[in-house]
C-alpha cells in the first residue's frame, strides 16, 4: 500500500525517479503530491505566446495550424515546422528527421520546450509533446482546467501529471493516502477548513477556479502552521535555556561610552537602550530583533548593549557580513573607547577592555594573537565575520551575540555562534531594512521585535533622482557635473558599480533576490554586461571627472588595500569612491553628500535603500542618482521612480517585498534550506499567518504540547530534517 513515505522508484521507476529527484528535488509521494501546479491551462483562454521569452523553459496550450515537412538543403535528412497557435499568436515547432505525424492539423495538445527565436519567429525546437485526444481523454478535456506542472528537461508537465494519477487515481485513495492531516481537527473545525485530502484532490483536480482557490487556502494552513510551530518551538526552548545574568554596573565600561559619545541619544535609541538593559540584566537569554531605519543608530545602541555585557565579565562578539564593515565596526568602537579599548596596551587604561578584530583573511601571527585574546577573555569585544562561526574560535565567556544585517545570515549561523557560549548568550539581531509584519511573525518569529525609527538630528537629509540615460542622455552629463559641484564644496562622492571588471566569473554581483529583475532593462534577454568598476573609474577620470581624486573599492582587494582605501577616503584624500556593493552597509563617512548608482536597475529596493544611506551621514544635505537604461514607463523604470520618491524605509519594504520572490525571503531566512512555503504568500496571507501564529502558541502551550499531535510533530520535524535540534525535542 502507498504512503506518503513511499519512495517514487516504486510508482514511477528507477530512471524517472532518478530524474524527478536530480532534476525536482522529489523523491517521496509526499513530495510529489505537494508539487503543485503552477497554473491551469483552458482550451480557450490559453497561455499568451507573446509572453514568452527567449530562453524560458515553459509549457504551451496550443492548436496545430500548419505542418510543413521537406528535405534540408545542406544535408540529409527532413525538416518538419509545425506551427501552433493560441487564438492571439503563433509559434513554430521544429523536428529533424522526425514527422510526428499525429500532430495533425486541427489538433490540440501540450508542447513543452526551451524558447529559442528564428528570424523573430519564437519557436521550440524538438519539443516533448502530449496531445490531448477528445476521444479517450474526454473527462480529462471537458473539465476544462489542465494543471501544468513544474518541469524539467526530462520530466515534463505530463509525465507529472501521469505520475499523480498514479498516486491519486480517485478522490477514495487521497483520502486513504492523506490520512495524516498535520492541522489538528480542532484547528480544523475554528477555521473552517477542509480536510487535506479534499484540498490535494481539488488542488490537483480542480473544475472551476473556486476549487484551487478553496483548495490553496487550506494548503497555505499547512505551511503557515508547521513553519509558526516550529518558530513557536524556537522560542518555547529559549525561554527555557538558563542563561547568565548580565546586569549594568555603575561606573563600569557602559557609564564610560556614554560620557564619551559625541553627541545626543535620540529618544529611541534610549528607549530600545532601556529595554535591552532589562533584558540582558535577566537570567532568561534575550532574544531580540532591533529593526531600524539606516542610520538610525543602532550600532551605538549595540555597543552600549556590548559595554554592559562586559562590565559584567562577559564578551560581547559583533558578526557582520563583510570585511569592510567588520573593521569598520572595530575601528570605529576602538577610536570611541580610545585607552578604555586598549587595556594591556602602554597606553591602555586597566580598567577598560580589548577590541580585537577577527577576520578570515588575516595573516597567521595576528590571526593567533586575535584568537589568543578572545581565548582567554582579554578582548571583550570581539568584530568579525564569517571567520567567527569557524573551528577553533573559542570564547571565554561569550555573554552577547550581535549580528548586523541579519539578512546576510541564516538561523544556522546565528546558532553556531551562539553555541560558543558555555551558557545560552543573550542574542540582539539587527537589520536597516524595516521589515513588515508578516516578515517578522514569519521570517524572524523567533525573536521578539524591537523598533528604532527616530534619526539622529542634524541630518542634512537626501533626496533622489532617476537618471534615465536612453531617454534622456543629457542627465548623465548633468550627473557628473553634480558630482564635481560637490567636490568643488569641499565634499564627496561614491559611485557604485554591479561587479568589478575583468573577470566576469569572479565578480561581485548586487544580490537577485531582493526583487532586481533578470534579463534586459525591463527583464528582457538581450542585455549588455553589468558596468564594472574598473572600467567606469577608468573612463572618469579621463573623461567627466578628469583631475579629481578617482580610487576604487572592490570586494577583490586584499583587506589591507580595502581598509588603506577606506581610510584614505574618511580622511578626504580621496573625493570619488567607485565601488561595489562592498559599501552596501555601515560604512560612515560623513561628508559623503552624492552617490550615483550605475545600472540602478540591476540592484533590488533594500538594497538601493541601504546604498542610499552612505550619504547625508552629517550636517551637509545628500543627493542619490540612480542611473538606468531602463525605459521609465517599463515596470523597472517605475520600480526606480517609487525609491526616488521616498526615504521610507517601512514604506520601502512593503514595496521590496511586493518585487521580490518570496521564497528567497525565507530560503535566507532558513539557512538555505528548503522552507516548506510553495503557496503562503507574506504580502496577501497576513490574517491567516497571523492566526497560525496564535494556534501555534496555544498548542505548545498545552502539557503534552506536539506529543497530542503526532501527524503536525511529524511535519515540523520534517520541515527541520537532519537538524533535529534539542528545541525541537523540549517543545
Amino acid at each position: 500500500m502507498l504512503t506518503l513515505d513511499t519512495p517514487l522508484t516504486k510508482v514511477v521507476g528507477d530512471r524517472t525517479a532518478k530524474a524527478m529527484a536530480d532534476e525536482l528535488e522529489l523523491q517521496t509521494v509526499r513530495d510529489l503530491v505537494r508539487h503543485y501546479p503552477s497554473r491551469y491551462a483552458r482550451r480557450g483562454e490559453m497561455t499568451k505566446l507573446t509572453d514568452l521569452q527567449v530562453g524560458d523553459r515553459v509549457t504551451v496550450l496550443g492548436q496545430v495550424r500548419k505542418v510543413d515537412t521537406r528535405p534540408m538543403k545542406n544535408r540529409r535528412g527532413s525538416i518538419t515546422e509545425i506551427t501552433v497557435g493560441d487564438g492571439d499568436s503563433s509559434m513554430r515547432l521544429v523536428f529533424f528527421n522526425h514527422k510526428h505525424a499525429r500532430l495533425a492539423v486541427g489538433a490540440w495538445g501540450l508542447f513543452a520546450g526551451t524558447v529559442s527565436s528564428w528570424h523573430g519567429q519564437l519557436q521550440f525546437n524538438h519539443p516533448d509533446c502530449q496531445l490531448l485526444d477528445e476521444s479517450t481523454d474526454a473527462q480529462e478535456w471537458a473539465t476544462a482546467m489542465l494543471p501544468i506542472y513544474p518541469a524539467s528537461k526530462s520530466v515534463s508537465s505530463w509525465v507529472l501529471q501521469k505520475s499523480l494519477k498514479l498516486v491519486l487515481d480517485s478522490p477514495a485513495a487521497a483520502d486513504q493516502l492523506m490520512a495524516e492531516d498535520p492541522v489538528p481537527a480542532p484547528v480544523r473545525a475554528r477555521h473552517g477548513l477542509m480536510s487535506l485530502a479534499t484540498a490535494i484532490w481539488l488542488k490537483h483536480h480542480p473544475e472551476t477556479p473556486e476549487d484551487v482557490e478553496r483548495a490553496d487556502h487550506r494548503l497555505k494552513w499547512d505551511e503557515a502552521l508547521v513553519l509558526q510551530v516550529t518558530l513557536a518551538a524556537r522560542r518555547r526552548a529559549a525561554a527555557l535555556e538558563p542563561g547568565i545574568a548580565r546586569p549594568r554596573r555603575a561606573g563600569g565600561l557602559a557609564d564610560s561610552v556614554d560620557a564619551l559619545l559625541p553627541f545626543e541619544l535620540t529618544d529611541g535609541q534610549r528607549e530600545v537602550g532601556d529595554a535591552l538593559e532589562a533584558e540582558i540584566g535577566r537570567e532568561q537569554p534575550m532574544h531580540r530583533l532591533l529593526q531600524g531605519e539606516v542610520g538610525s543608530g543602532k550600532t551605538v545602541v549595540a555597543l552600549r548593549a556590548m559595554a554592559q555585557v562586559v562590565d559584567a565579565g562577559g564578551q560581547a562578539a559583533l558578526l557582520a557580513p563583510t570585511e569592510v564593515l567588520a573593521a569598520q565596526h572595530a575601528r570605529g568602537i576602538a577610536g570611541l573607547l580610545g585607552p578604555l579599548g586598549r587595556s594591556g596596551e602602554l597606553d591602555g587604561d586597566p580598567d577598560g577592555t580589548r577590541v580585537t578584530l577577527l577576520t578570515g583573511s588575516l595573516r597567521t601571527a595576528a590571526r593567533r594573537a586575535a584568537l589568543a585574546e578572545v581565548a582567554d577573555g582579554r578582548a571583550g569585544i570581539v568584530a568579525g565575520t564569517h571567520a567567527l562561526l569557524s573551528e577553533g574560535v573559542e570564547f571565554a565567556d561569550l555573554g552577547l551575540v550581535v549580528v548586523d544585517e541579519q539578512h546576510r545570515f541564516g538561523v544556522e549561523q546565528r546558532d553556531r555562534l551562539r553555541a560558543k557560549g558555555q551558557r545560552p548568550p543573550h542574542v540582539l539581531v539587527m537589520t536597516a531594512t524595516p521589515i513588515p509584519r508578516t516578515v517578522a511573525m514569519t521570517v524572524y518569529g523567533d525573536l521578539e521585535t524591537l523598533t528604532l525609527r527616530q534619526l539622529p538630528a542634524g541630518r542634512g537629509g537626501v533626496s533622489s533622482s532617476v537618471v534615465p540615460v536612453r531617454e534622456k542622455p543629457a542627465w548623465l552629463d548633468r550627473a557628473w557635473q553634480r558630482v564635481r559641484e560637490e567636490v568643488a564644496e569641499g565634499r564627496q562622492a561614491y559611485v557604485v558599480c554591479p561587479r568589478i571588471g575583468d573577470d566576469e566569473k569572479a565578480d561581485e554581483r548586487p544580490e537577485d533576490a531582493d526583487g532586481a529583475p533578470e534579463g534586459g532593462a525591463d527583464g528582457g534577454s538581450e542585455r549588455r554586461p553589468p558596468l564594472a568598476v574598473l572600467d567606469v573609474a577608468e573612463q572618469l577620470r579621463g573623461g567627466p571627472l578628469a583631475g579629481l581624486r578617482v580610487e576604487v573599492l572592490h570586494g577583490r582587494l586584499t583587506p589591507e588595500e580595502k581598509d588603506a582605501r577606506m581610510r584614505a577616503f574618511a580622511q578626504r584624500e580621496v573625493d570619488v569612491l567607485v565601488a561595489t556593493t562592498v559599501i552596501e552597509v555601515g560604512v560612515d563617512v560623513p561628508n559623503a553628500t552624492v552617490m550615483v548608482v550605475m545600472d540602478a536597475d540591476r540592484f533590488g529596493v533594500s538594497q538601493l535603500h541601504q546604498l542610499r544611506g552612505r550619504v547625508a551621514r552629517g550636517r551637509h544635505p545628500g543627493l542619490c542618482l540612480l542611473v538606468s537604461e531602463a525605459p521609465v514607463s517599463s515596470s523597472t523604470g517605475v520600480r526606480l521612480a517609487q525609491v526616488a520618491a521616498t526615504t521610507d524605509g517601512f514604506e520601502l519594504a512593503r514595496l521590496d517585498l511586493e518585487t521580490r520572490r518570496e521564497g528567497d525571503v525565507l530560503g535566507a531566512a532558513q539557512s538555505g534550506r528548503r522552507s516548506g512555503v510553495k503557496l503562503l504568500s507574506l504580502l496577501h496571507d497576513e490574517e491567516l499567518i497571523a492566526a497560525a501564529r496564535s494556534e501555534a502558541a496555544d498548542l505548545l502551550e498545552s502539557d503534552l504540547g506536539l506529543a497530542e499531535h503526532p501527524e503536525l510533530a511529524a511535519a515540523v520535524a520534517a520541515l527541520n530534517a537532519g537538524d533535529r535540534a534539542d528545541w525541537l525535542e523540549r517543545a
